[in-house]
């Protein structure tokens, strides 16, 4: 016993001795030779500057009607001249007589598309679009995604409806029979809603906005030309009073307008005509282009007009915003400046035959186990890194996810590191 537990404190003083001297070894090793390494990742630099401003639209009012309001469209909808925008109920009776009507004309639309299917084929793909719309419905709740729902629980209703007819007894009489019934009886309703219930129409074509925020017509594409850096500066702290009473608005020109307050240094960087992105952040998130109407003059702050067709029906309930103007982007792979390397290569030119030499920026990708080099072209100088581009476009290029060496000791073309 007392033999073996000496061998045993010997074998255990022997495993702490080399793990003592492998924990040395590495450090010492960290120490001569500082090897780590990075990823690299596809990154994009932007140039541009943060500015406050307005959207400016041609706008036209519908001002507010007396009765039970329906509106019949969506905010961002585009409409045509004549349409209804919304219906004005003069009691719940009224209400209630419209719904059925409504649901008496979408049974009626169901029936006409029932008649239409004459073969077990189209009976057939009837189950299949059930399921389907069924599995979308549910996916949807499960999702808590409601945008659609109204619009996906219809549908479902009209194609089992369709189904019933289709496999039930009745025979195409029978169908024609029950379809001139709903006729009359929607026609019936609609001659004693002509009493109580008016439609509002859209006296012109434009996109709908339910938001009339109070600068409708105090700042206008045809006042844009009479902005002064303080004019903008007061609507920008100015605020207006919203009209709940009114029904929404109708933006009746697909170009609106950005009035910006931009520094006088950063507004030397505009040329009218040029294109610019307007990056949103904040109410809506998003990049939208935009073409450079007039630059002011002056010093300190000046009045910059960019317009632009992009995105209307996503911006209708935007009007005081900070935006930052891009002015550039650049999109390369980011690597830290300690992984890039200059080195010197000699080439031969194919016409003299003479030789030259010259220098090539680069990184060391690790590959399997070995150090090897990448050239790269260094896009943008960004302080604590590089923005580069690789120099070879086949299996050689430096491309997103490769192991970069940022720091190690004697780095050569092939060294192994593995």
């Amino acid at each position: 016993m007392k033999q073996g537990t000496i061998f045993t404190r010997i074998a255990m003083l022997i495993i702490l001795l080399a793990l003592v001297g492998y924990l040395a070894i590495t450090a010492w090793r960290g120490l001569t030779d500082p090897f780590s390494t990075t990823l690299a990742y596809s990154y994009t630099e932007d140039d541009g500057a943060e500015v406050e401003g307005i959207l400016v639209r041609e706008e036209q009012v519908l001002p507010g009607q007396t009765g039970i309001v329906d509106l019949r469209v969506d905010e961002g909808e585009r409409v045509g001249v004549g349409q209804a925008v919304a219906y004005l109920y003069q009691s719940e009776e009224a209400v209630a007589r419209q719904q059925t009507i409504r649901a008496l004309t979408l049974e009626a639309e169901q029936l006409r598309a029932a008649m239409t299917l004459t073969d077990t084929g189209d009976a057939a793909r009837l189950d299949e679009t059930i399921i389907r719309q069924t599995v979308e419905l549910r996916s949807a709740a499960a999702q808590k995604d409601f945008t659609a729902l109204e619009d996906q629980v219809l549908d479902l209703k009209s194609t089992v409806l369709q189904r019933a007819y289709t496999y039930g007894q009745e025979g195409t009489g029978a169908l024609q029979t029950r379809l001139t019934e709903l006729r009359g009886e929607i026609d019936a309703l609609r001659s004693q809603a002509e009493r109580d219930t008016r439609a509002v129409t859209a006296p012109a074509s434009g996109t709908f906005s339910a938001l009339v925020d109070g600068y409708e017509g105090v700042v206008t594409p045809d006042s844009l030309a009479d902005l002064t850096p303080d004019s903008l500066a007061q609507l920008l702290d100015q605020k207006m009073t919203e009209d709940s009473a009114a029904l929404g608005k109708l933006i009746t020109d697909p170009t609106w307008y950005f009035a910006a307050l931009v520094p006088a240094e950063t507004a030397q960087r505009l040329l009218p005509g040029h294109q610019v992105t307007l990056r949103f952040s904040r109410d809506f998130s998003g990049d939208l282009s935009a073409t450079v109407e007039s630059v002011g003059e002056g010093e300190g702050q000046v009045v910059v007009i960019l317009s632009s067709q992009d995105g209307l029906a996503r911006t209708t309930l935007l009007r005081r915003q900070t935006v930052e103007l891009i002015f550039d982007s650049r999109t390369g792979l980011r690597v830290p400046k300690q992984a890039v390397h200059l080195t010197e290569e000699t080439v031969t030119d194919p016409d003299t035959g003479e030789e030259e030499t010259r220098t090539v920026y680069g990184v060391y990708a690790v590959v399997g186990a070995r150090a090897e080099f990448k050239p790269v072209e260094i896009l943008e100088d960004s302080g604590e890194f590089y923005l580069v581009t690789p120099v070879a476009s086949d299996k050689t290029a430096l491309r997103a996810g490769d192991e970069i060496v940022v720091s190690a000791r004697d780095l050569y073309d092939g060294k192994v590191v593995g």
